[in-house]
């Protein structure tokens, strides 16, 4: 029982950590970008600071996902995938499939190089939907954050 304790803090450290990080970059980061006016600068400063969190983001995805994936193996709680009450389950491992997927696949293949052509073609418009896919990313992590509190907590909708 004390290493499920443990891997149940670990995994809510790492969650409050990573997610907190995604809400900063999309509340208060990319909208100062946003605002500056030297182009080269505000694509400067984004790959610099994105940079430092991606490195992060990596190392919480993976406490994430081994202290998840623990967790759900201790409970035999894998059953509760065919459970649509659980549907917080689905969002919180969906989330992470979406982040993991960025973090260790597109981003270092692809949109790093394709955010950077198209910052330079028009900083405004590639900010604008980068902002675009941090909301809509930050709203179903907050969305999966609200149902696992919930959730573990026995109120099922």
């Amino acid at each position: 029982m004390t290493l499920f304790i443990i891997a149940r803090v670990i995994h809510i450290i790492a969650v409050v950590m990573w997610i907190g990080g995604v809400a900063f970059v999309t509340t208060v980061l990319i909208p100062a970008l946003k605002r500056m006016e030297s182009e080269d600068k505000k694509l400067e400063l984004f790959e610099l600071l994105e940079g430092r969190f991606a490195f992060q983001a990596k190392i919480l995805t993976i406490l994430t996902a081994i202290s998840g994936f623990y967790m759900t193996d201790f409970l035999s709680g894998w059953s509760r995938y065919l459970d649509a009450s659980f549907w917080w389950m689905h969002l919180m491992t969906f989330i992470w499939i979406i982040f993991s997927i960025v973090l260790f696949v597109l981003e270092p293949l692809v949109l790093h190089r394709w955010f950077h052509e198209q910052a330079e073609k028009s900083s405004e418009r590639a900010f604008r939907v980068l902002h675009i896919m941090h909301i809509v990313l930050l709203t179903l992590s907050l969305i999966a954050v609200f149902g696992a509190v919930a959730g573990v907590r026995g109120f099922f909708m």
